[in-house]
């Protein structure tokens, strides 16, 4: 089945992501699609993430395509104008890329190319209602087009934002832009994030949540201070120091695996997506630990 035809069908869904390389050597990204293929039912490919310059997300998706491996592709509004953005959806599309993630993205001050110019011609919001567009054969002019495009687009949230009012205003209006489903910021406060469903489920919106593996107390502790909306517990942070160094990474994992199962049988989202972030090898092991492999 589609990632679409998946996720609607009911069944508790895993997505991951791979990140493409800065440069033209493949071999580590072919790698991760290969180990992670037949294991979770479709892979996100990153674009430019962190406002660092790679290989596009694009070309990347197309070789899941050729691999046999459902991708969904990032597209961010940082780096291309409304044309350059409905381009390459188009694009994308007749290279057999039917998955869509609108976001916003990280400023160029983020990344490595600092007095790159940021664009934003168009924001997450508008790129949804965009896509939509296109779906209905009508570019963002109001145009008629040869030929429309059926994509199954979604976007992101951040349940545990502090204060979450302005991030359940954002989630309505993706949803009211045709967002059909959404990949959640990293969260880590399971009885938070229960809350932030009983507003969802009002929708009829599918929600994997995200997870972001702890591999130290160094981790926790800068994505407490530096990343907004995340925000991990004390006992976790806790649970990493007891285990110590050499297996603060196996906790982390066992803490993934632990709310996966969670979230799987009180039956409190649609799925996960698994952010392992250059850990992508540690992916099938958290699903094994949590039951799903």
């Amino acid at each position: 089945m589609s990632f679409r035809e998946t996720l609607e069908s009911g069944k508790f869904v895993v997505t991951a992501e791979v990140g493409p390389p800065k440069g033209t050597d493949i071999k580590q990204m072919t790698h991760d699609m290969e180990l992670l293929k037949g294991k979770v039912d479709a892979l996100n490919v990153t674009d430019n993430q962190s406002a660092v310059m790679r290989i596009c997300s694009i070309a990347g998706c197309k070789l899941l395509v050729e691999h046999g491996i459902e991708p969904i592709l990032q597209m961010t509004c940082r780096d291309r104008n409304r044309i350059g953005l409905q381009s390459d959806l188009l694009g994308a599309y007749v290279l057999g890329i039917k998955n869509v993630l609108c976001m916003t993205g990280d400023h160029v001050l983020a990344g490595d190319h600092k007095d790159a110019k940021p664009v934003y011609d168009l924001e997450s919001v508008q790129l949804l209602k965009t896509v939509d567009g296109l779906n209905h054969g009508r570019d963002l002019a109001g145009n008629e087009m040869q030929g429309a495009t059926d994509f199954y687009f979604g976007a992101v949230v951040t349940p545990e934002a502090n204060p979450l009012e302005p991030q359940l205003a954002k989630f309505h209006k993706k949803i009211k832009a045709g967002a059909k489903f959404f990949q959640t910021q990293a969260i880590y406060d399971i009885e938070k994030f229960k809350g932030f469903m009983q507003v969802a489920r009002e929708y009829p919106v599918k929600v994997l949540a995200g997870l972001v593996i702890l591999k130290s107390v160094g981790m926790a502790n800068f994505l407490n201070k530096n990343v907004p909306g995340i925000r991990v517990p004390q006992e976790f942070i806790d649970e990493l120091k007891a285990a110590g160094k050499e297996k603060a990474l196996e906790t982390g994992m066992d803490i993934a695996a632990r709310h996966i199962r969670q979230l799987k049988e009180e039956n409190i989202c649609d799925g996960v997506h698994i952010m392992a972030i250059g850990m992508e090898d540690k992916v099938p092991v958290i699903m094994q630990k949590a039951g799903l492999l």
